[in-house]
């Protein structure tokens, strides 16, 4: 498991690579946490968020979670969380990006996330 400190220096780095234009009106920035996030419609240990978008009154935050990425995967090294994180972070963003851009439809990332927690409470329907 990788220590808070380099966790957090990948994610910084990883910001780095994005185009300034993304972060317009990410008012809370993005923040790591130590927590790890188990989405509320999970039937056992089996699932984790590693990241969220989040709009408020006031604000868009995007929050990545280090205990979530512990917890899925406590061997990575810091490459294969470099890749992980990069994967987690541009999601997120694209989120950002939809929402600024008011796309709202079945091709957004909104629906896709929507149609593999349904695709997750189905399989677990069957058990």
């Amino acid at each position: 498991m990788l220590d808070m400190e380099t966790f957090r220096d990948i994610v910084s780095d990883l910001l780095d690579e994005l185009p300034l234009e993304f972060f317009k009106d990410l008012t809370g920035g993005v923040i790591v946490s130590e927590d790890c996030m188990v989405p509320d419609y999970a039937k056992a240990d089996d699932i984790t968020t590693m990241g969220t978008y989040a709009v408020y009154q006031g604000g868009r935050q995007i929050t990545v979670y280090k205990g979530s990425f512990d917890m899925a995967y406590p061997n990575a090294t810091e490459e294969e969380m470099k890749n992980l994180l990069r994967g987690v972070i541009r999601h997120e963003f694209r989120h950002h990006l939809e929402h600024l851009g008011g796309v709202r439809n079945s091709k957004s990332l909104e629906a896709e996330d929507e149609r593999q927690k349904q695709a997750y409470l189905r399989r677990h329907k069957k058990k």
